[in-house]
């Protein structure tokens, strides 16, 4: 099986690489901006046309695409989030129309959730900013075209190598700086107050890798996520567990833009059972003891996808 991973260099993309190369007979073909990849690709700029020539001349049996932007302006978001999967499915329509694409969505795309619920593939897309509104149009463009194709709607993923401008990344890097101050540290974050459905980055690679392999069919939309909602403030808690961190969390520092207006958010993940097979089995304090463990590594030069 060949197989093209868009956004590999990405977090999720890095433990996904890691599954789909594990796949029995699997040949993994990269695509990116930068000239060592496979395939020298910019969605945000790309055209349907000679794309999908460049992607029939790889021959790949799936297309697997994380590039994506979580900020930025909106224009860059609408460039990479809602015009580069539009363009992609195009492309692969037009030059390699038996290919399977498995995009990667975002919770993001449903926006406010009533208290309690839990959001089914059925419920209604109602994204409060333009980052939900950009992957809502991506992920609807895939899920409304002719090929084989599904969107795995993750929700909000942890784990080892999270990236600095996430919380849970942000908060290691500001558990580490302070450790030193003993009793006297202090690490300032916003209200840790909301509720979100946290699910590691190692179980949504794991439903990637079920997803390229599956036979026949998959249904449009499936939820990736743990299913439990919990407090975000259960990611600081974690991680000072795993850190010894004997300081204070302080609350009262600015929080997220792109999550303040949605308190709330649990996923039903029953049809990704169904579908795929796929349940999440790492618990969160694993996950947040493997991300404390990851960030003591060296830092390695970010690379761009």
């Amino acid at each position: 099986m060949r197989i093209l991973l868009l956004g590999g260099d990405g977090f999720l993309g890095r433990h996904a690489a890691a599954v789909l190369r594990a796949l029995p007979g699997a040949t993994v073909l990269t695509a990116g901006r930068r000239p060592a990849h496979d395939l020298r690709l910019d969605l945000a700029t790309a055209q349907a046309g000679p794309l999908g020539e460049e992607i029939a001349a790889l021959a790949p049996d799936a297309v697997v695409n994380f590039a994506g932007a979580v900020a930025g302006s909106a224009v860059k978001l609408a460039e990479v989030n809602a015009r580069g999967p539009a363009v992609l499915c195009e492309a692969l329509s037009l030059c390699a129309p038996k290919t399977r694409l498995v995009h990667i969505g975002s919770a993001g795309e449903y926006g406010v959730c009533a208290e309690g619920d839990s959001l089914s593939e059925e419920a209604d897309a109602r994204p409060v900013g333009v980052y939900g509104a950009t992957k809502l149009a991506g992920s609807l463009a895939v899920a409304g075209s002719p090929l084989d194709a599904v969107v795995l709607r993750v929700f909000n993923p942890v784990g080892p190598g999270a990236p600095a401008g996430s919380l849970p990344g942000r908060l290691a890097a500001e558990l580490r700086r302070a450790a030193p101050e003993g009793a006297e540290g202090v690490v300032k974050v916003g209200d840790l107050s909301a509720y979100r459905d946290f699910v590691d980055a190692r179980d949504v690679a794991g439903a990637v890798g079920l997803a390229v392999a599956a036979e026949g069919p998959l249904p449009r939309i499936l939820n990736l996520a743990s299913g439990r909602a919990q407090q975000v403030r259960a990611i600081a808690d974690g991680l000072v567990a795993a850190s010894g961190f004997t300081g204070r969390i302080d609350e009262s520092g600015a929080g997220s833009e792109r999550s303040a207006g949605v308190s709330w958010q649990q996923a039903d993940v029953s049809a990704a059972a169904g579908a795929l097979g796929w349940h999440p089995t790492t618990n969160l304090a694993d996950t947040l003891r493997d991300l404390w463990l990851d960030s003591a590594a060296p830092a390695t030069t970010p690379v761009v996808a």
